[in-house]
């Protein structure tokens, strides 16, 4: 039942369970444009995507019932944070209605037959696709495309053309499962021409027991790019290594190592941006960090190997404007910067403060952390955690999503990750409420400094409150 839904019926009517979701939101968005009936459901929409979805004049229904379902005949498509015991979801299952997951909607619907570009790994998915599709869309491919953000020179986070005007589609492909009735990972959905393999490393707890599993993933998607296809990977992470060795596709290793066939050159950190060369070739971007400088060579790998001409990705890199929450400034308010960040794992949160301390030499740089995914509110991370905040002048943990629905033994203990960061001589604190961390933050802040709120949800508003206050 999940799958065959090609009538035009369906085509008339579509309505989102978990619509709130980034790339359901998008998807949602660019169906609208396209002609279809759309409406959806979440429980708690936020901004900037529940602002996006009400520009595009798509109805939101708040909270998961029964009377939200169309009453026309429509196709249901169920997002993977659903489960069984969702009254919405029941509704679908007793009604016998057409339902199915996201990625097997772009399956059918969006991807055969086309030049599929699909950017995974664990950190700098997001960047990576948006720069591609900017480089595209830059260089008059007028790319489709499917993000899980908002990137600034597009508008939106997802764009499906008509397949006549171009056959590219570029898309994040996230390794997270499908839906309850789909355990596979997103990404095998997405028939990947070429493949770029960003990093690897343990996330998604809730799914996935250890690292090997995921790799487990990694090697499906691996296993089914053409022969004619591509695969790039990360020359400088041995788990990229790792599941590389049996792909039927040509690979190239992308990074700073000797080894790597396509190898960055001159790495350069700049107030601001940053500067490398490949091909031959300098390119200069308009962020921060030595991630950036790996996410930019990825898409420029990329864009090359579709024989996009060199000074055209030079401009293109150049122009960049960034994506929501990635970095985003928010505001500057009495010499203060604001910053609103989608970091949630280790490894993120240290090379994005590591960036941005590259960026404002003589600030004293604040982190907010929001314990909100699925494997940063559990104790997996107990002891990478003080180190990712290094860079950071003073850290401040916040409440612990959904901390009841886990055993004791398995979160997050902040009082034990705030001695810890106190150990390493960071003024580090735990607030369980926005207004506790308002009130502890606010007399401890001079101008020149910059909070960086990192979390993965909304932190139940803080940045607007933040800005009120200061």
């Amino acid at each position: 039942m999940s799958s065959k839904h090609s009538s035009k019926a369906a085509q008339q009517a579509i309505h989102f369970i978990g619509i709130c979701g980034t790339a359901m939101g998008a998807v949602a968005a660019a169906l609208k444009q396209q002609g279809w009936k759309v409406s959806g459901s979440d429980e708690k929409p936020y901004p900037p995507l529940s602002d996006f979805l009400q520009r595009e004049g798509i109805p939101i229904a708040l909270g998961y019932r029964a009377e939200n379902l169309p009453q026309e005949k429509a196709l249901i498509v169920i997002g993977n944070a659903l489960s069984r015991g969702n009254e919405e979801v029941e509704a679908v299952l007793n009604k016998k209605l057409l339902y199915t997951s996201l990625p097997e909607l772009l399956r059918t619907h969006f991807l055969q037959g086309r030049h599929n570009l699909v950017v995974t790994g664990t950190h700098g998915k997001t960047t990576t696709s948006s720069l591609l599709a900017w480089i595209f869309q830059y260089a008059g491919k007028n790319p489709s495309y499917l993000i899980g953000g908002l990137p600034n020179n597009l508008g939106q986070g997802a764009s499906f053309r008509d397949p006549k005007r171009s056959s590219h589609v570029i898309l994040e492909g996230d390794e997270y499962d499908t839906a309850f009735f789909d355990k596979r990972s997103k990404f095998l959905h997405y028939l990947p021409e070429l493949l770029i393999i960003n990093n690897i490393e343990f996330d998604h707890a809730d799914i996935f027991s250890n690292l090997e599993e995921i790799k487990k993933s990694f090697r499906q998607l691996i296993g089914v790019v053409p022969s004619e296809g591509m695969i790039l990977f990360n020359g400088d992470d041995p788990n990229c290594h790792d599941v590389i060795k049996q792909a039927m596709a040509p690979s190239v290793a992308v990074g700073f190592s000797p080894e790597a066939g396509n190898r960055i050159l001159h790495p350069l950190q700049k107030e601001g941006h940053v500067e490398f060369e490949l091909f031959g070739v300098a390119f200069e971007l308009p962020m921060s960090g030595e991630h950036n400088i790996r996410n930019a060579a990825m898409a420029v790998s990329a864009a090359h190997f579709y024989q996009i001409p060199l000074p055209l990705i030079q401009e293109a890199l150049a122009s960049f404007q960034g994506i929501k929450r990635r970095q985003e400034i928010i505001a500057i308010k009495h010499g203060i910067t604001l910053i609103d960040d989608f970091g949630h794992h280790p490894t993120a949160i240290h090379e994005t403060l590591t960036g941005l301390s590259s960026r404002y030499l003589k600030a004293r740089l604040w982190a907010l952390f929001e314990p909100r995914s699925n494997t940063s509110r559990r104790a997996i991370f107990q002891q990478r955690l003080p180190a990712a905040f290094a860079p950071a002048h003073g850290v401040i943990i916040g409440a612990i999503s959904r901390a009841s629905l886990l055993e004791e033994k398995e979160r997050l203990n902040p009082l034990e990750l705030v001695d810890a960061l106190r150990a390493l001589g960071k003024k580090a604190f735990y607030e369980p409420s926005v207004d506790a961390i308002i009130r502890k933050l606010k007399p401890l802040l001079q101008p020149g400094d910059v909070v960086v709120l990192f979390s993965n949800g909304s932190f139940e508003g803080l940045a607007e409150q933040l800005l009120e206050v200061l």
